[in-house]
């Protein structure tokens, strides 16, 4: 496993210096966002092999079951973007939300969730983002969180297996999956998100959280999770890719990304 940072952590005026600040602290693999309207990814491209800087995922993130269907139609037209870049920025995963009802917000969690409808809007909108997926014969990797229509290992088991596609893997977060009440059975529930999810696991997250009943927000080793176990997971199905910081300051990122080479080296 390497230490990865979400691209966006470190900001400067150009993607030069941007690529030259991440690389002082020792990160060669981002989870990057693409833009029609920055720069091209062959540049992009370009400047991340000057620096031996790989892309670990494309992050392509919408609503899956926005209330508004033109804007779940607007996330698919962009995901379908997202793909079109994959092949030149060296990676084949996108990382995906499944959403939430919530008008708003896809981060907030919405009563609404849980019905049936909410799920065969997901399941819809998943065959379609499948559908680009096989076009570009990408991956794509859906968070459990708890605050969206996917909110526990349980249902991410009953999407992957529902969809029965090869091109539909899990992004791991041990920050996002406990409701509330659950934090004091913290091992019990990493074990059981492995165990379902352990051999589907396309990209992992890191950060932390200090309470239960939402999504972790507090960057990684400065909460409750327990990093020990969660990473030891992580060695113990196979994973070897890149566990991705985020959720964090610029300020932030030097103790964090100490704080989990020291977890990944001491497997």
């Amino acid at each position: 496993m390497q230490v990865g940072l979400m691209e966006g952590t470190i900001r400067r005026d150009s993607l030069e210096d941007t690529l030259d600040a991440v690389v002082e602290h020792g990160v060669h693999h981002l989870q990057f966002h693409v833009s029609a309207s920055g720069p091209s990814s062959v540049e992009i491209r370009k400047q991340l092999d000057t620096r031996g800087i790989q892309i670990s995922a494309l992050s392509g993130t919408y609503n899956m079951i926005d209330p508004i269907v033109q804007k779940r139609h607007a996330g698919l037209k962009m995901l379908r973007f997202v793909a079109e870049q994959c092949e030149v920025l060296g990676t084949s995963v996108i990382t995906l939300c499944t959403g939430s009802r919530d008008p708003q917000s896809m981060w907030r969690s919405h009563p609404d969730n849980n019905t049936p409808e909410a799920w065969q809007d997901l399941v819809e909108s998943m065959e379609q983002a499948l559908q680009v997926a096989e076009d570009y014969n990408v991956t794509l990797a859906f968070e459990p969180e708890v605050s969206n229509v996917v909110d526990s290992a349980k249902k991410s088991r009953r999407l992957l297996d529902e969809m029965q596609s090869q091109h539909l893997k899990v992004v791991m977060d041990g920050a996002n999956i406990f409701h509330k009440g659950e934090l004091p059975k913290m091992q019990e529930i990493l074990d059981e998100a492995f165990t379902l999810l352990g051999d589907d696991i396309a990209l992992a997250h890191a950060k932390d959280l200090d309470q239960d009943g939402q999504a972790g927000h507090l960057a990684a080793g400065t909460g409750l999770l327990d990093y020990d176990q969660y990473i030891g997971l992580l060695d113990k199905c196979g994973y070897d890719g890149a566990v991705v910081l985020h959720g964090l300051s610029e300020e932030q990122v030097g103790y964090c990304c100490n704080f989990l080479r020291k977890k990944i080296n001491a497997l």
